[in-house]
């Protein structure tokens, strides 16, 4: 079981500006810092952990470990008790004097914001892949409960404001699986993805919610009891405009793609090197 450590108590969605740091010791690194947010954290045996190596520029200063968390100065917090995603366990994780082999890093040393940023554009297209069945599942039990619960003489589902919403809400799943398969094709590619990846993971958090929200309406009561499977998908869904990049950061990176950022003067030498290193693109 495997878990991913790059955010903090004070670094999130900057990720820039983790403080956990990893100095070199003979052939180990010692690691002192924490993560937050942990994914299976609790269960895990091993962390890619994010940290700093060194004391330069921001975007080269970090690299890529695998940390065993079985080792002597790993600790956790408690589970956090979450309103979704239930079934997986998210804790703070505490590193105090972590001594880890260096052969335990991932690629080069420095260029590890590079592979973490690439790694979100792969995360934030599963996730948005991921929640395809879960919007069709959604959608065609809401048309089961509607179809067979009478309400003034008729199905539920006879009503035109129900089949339309439903009909509209199909719609809108058809167009982000087409987004999603576009996207995916040019991953196999080898095409540079951030952008299609960043608008289907938006794409798929909204959508998400609002198909959550309305087919839970429409089971009216027994969509507020827990036992219902639309009352977890309403929880658990809500977590994508969140996890692995929030709808805010997908929308300033769409921005920055479609060049209508306001432009900002880079202080650094590196230019366009820093560029390309905050996009994902490691070395070769």
């Amino acid at each position: 079981m495997a878990c991913l450590g790059v955010s903090e108590t004070g670094a999130g969605s900057d990720v820039a500006t983790i403080a956990t740091t990893a100095r070199k010791d003979g052939d180990d690194y010692v690691i002192d810092g924490g993560k937050m947010w942990t994914t299976n954290g609790y269960q895990a045996d091993w962390m890619c952990l994010l940290a700093n190596t060194s004391d330069g520029p921001v975007h080269f200063n970090k690299s890529l470990i695998c940390v065993p968390l079985k080792a002597k100065g790993v600790s956790t917090s408690k589970k956090f008790d979450k309103i979704g995603m239930r079934s997986s366990d998210t804790v703070q994780v505490f590193l105090d004097g972590v001594r880890v082999p260096q052969r335990y890093r991932i690629g080069e040393e420095g260029y590890g914001f590079a592979y973490q940023m690439q790694q979100f554009q792969e995360e934030r297209l599963c996730g948005a892949i991921s929640i395809l069945h879960g919007l069709d599942r959604a959608i065609e039990e809401t048309i089961a409960y509607t179809g067979q619960r009478v309400a003034f003489g008729k199905p539920i589902l006879s009503n035109q404001v129900v089949h339309f919403r439903l009909a509209e809400l199909r719609t809108e799943v058809e167009l982000l699986r087409s987004l999603v398969y576009r996207a995916v094709e040019e991953y196999a590619a080898g095409k540079n993805v951030l952008l299609l990846a960043s608008m289907a993971k938006l794409k798929a958090g909204r959508l998400a919610r609002e198909v959550a929200d309305s087919c839970l309406q429409y089971f009216g009561g027994m969509g507020y009891m827990n036992e219902t499977p639309i009352t977890r998908f309403w929880r658990d869904s809500r977590l994508i405009s969140i996890g692995g990049g929030t709808d805010e950061i997908m929308l300033g990176i769409i921005s920055k793609e479609m060049k209508i950022l306001p432009e900002r003067r880079r202080k650094d030498a590196n230019g366009a090197k820093t560029a390309a290193v905050a996009a994902g693109t490691p070395p070769a």
